[in-house]
């Protein structure tokens, strides 16, 4: 293994990533990093060889980690970046602010950004795949979002340099997203917390919350513009033609197609990650097969198959 640079933070060589994701499976990173603050991430990455792949992750709401691992230097921000500010009508969270934490928090102060929270994961995660909720997307409320480039260089990041689209953006190569600034239109406090207590019913009696999943596992397959709103015209989801085809409850290994909602896949208890992703790549078989629809995957599928193992 190459030598790293010295950090504040913390470094740890050949660190298994399955219980730091959702789905609790995959192998493990070459190296994981968790930097003590922004400048201690800046340094480390000018410093680091410019040939070492970089990975940025969340809380691994929305991934899938192959059985092998990553042969990256796998980057995951912690307490020196989960802070919230609420200001007139902006709200400013670190990108390991959790979804539903800033949702919460804006609705205290009066604004409203509910439709963070019923979205699992962190605010850099929400930012990077453009998510959204109940007719709202990150694209709607973004104003800024600061960030470390993979040659260590700190800047800020407008809309035009984030390309929205629908659960997807154009992040510069290697970025790590270390706050995002939201837009936030004004609200009575107690009733934002009503509508999210609302939202919080309605996601429990319709989606597994209480299975091991990592959210939608297939984009919509139609039936959005390119900033990642809905268009009304269309209403194909992926759960209805996922249905169509017979696969509600489809099983692989450990890894199964939920029940209760067909888009959720989830880890029974004893699934790898090459039962989920096999499931998930039969399931797009069977649909294409039954309706000529060819599904697209929503969670990220990341490293290597099991067999390959890290260089010593």
């Amino acid at each position: 293994m190459r030598e790293l640079p010295e950090v504040k933070g913390r470094l740890s060589r050949g660190r298994p990533l399955a219980d730091l994701t959702w789905m609790r499976v995959g192998g493990p990173a070459d190296v994981l990093f968790q930097p003590a603050d922004e400048e201690d991430l800046a340094q480390f990455l000018a410093a680091l060889d410019p040939d070492m792949p970089v990975f940025p992750m969340g809380l691994g709401s929305n991934l899938i980690v192959r059985d092998g691992g990553l042969r990256a230097v796998v980057i995951r921000l912690g307490r020196g970046f989960n802070g919230i500010e609420t200001g007139d009508g902006t709200v400013i969270a670190g990108a390991a602010a959790l979804d539903a934490h800033v949702a919460r928090k804006a609705a205290e102060a009066g604004l409203d950004l509910t439709f963070l929270r019923t979205i699992p994961g962190s605010v850099g995660g929400a930012l990077k795949m453009n998510a959204g909720c109940y007719g709202a997307y990150v694209a709607d409320h973004f104003l800024s979002a600061t960030a470390v480039l993979r040659d260590g260089t700190r800047v800020r990041l407008g809309p035009g340099d984030i390309n929205f689209a629908y659960r997807q953006t154009d992040l510069p190569d290697g970025a790590v997203i270390t706050s995002v600034t939201f837009r936030a239109d004004p609200g009575d406090p107690a009733m934002l917390a009503a509508r999210m207590e609302d939202q919080l019913a309605r996601r429990d009696a319709t989606q597994p919350t209480r299975d091991r999943s990592a959210g939608s596992t297939f984009r919509n397959p139609a039936g959005f513009s390119s900033t990642g709103r809905a268009d009304d015209t269309h209403d194909l989801k992926a759960w209805k033609v996922i249905d169509d085809a017979g696969l509600r409850g489809a099983t692989r290994g450990g890894a199964q197609m939920s029940p209760k909602h067909s888009n959720f896949m989830i880890n029974t208890g004893a699934a790898t990650a090459a039962d989920l992703e096999g499931l998930g790549e039969e399931v797009r078989k069977k649909v294409f097969q039954h309706s000529g629809i060819e599904l697209e995957w929503e969670i990220m599928r990341v490293g290597e198959p099991a067999g390959d193992k890290p260089p010593d």
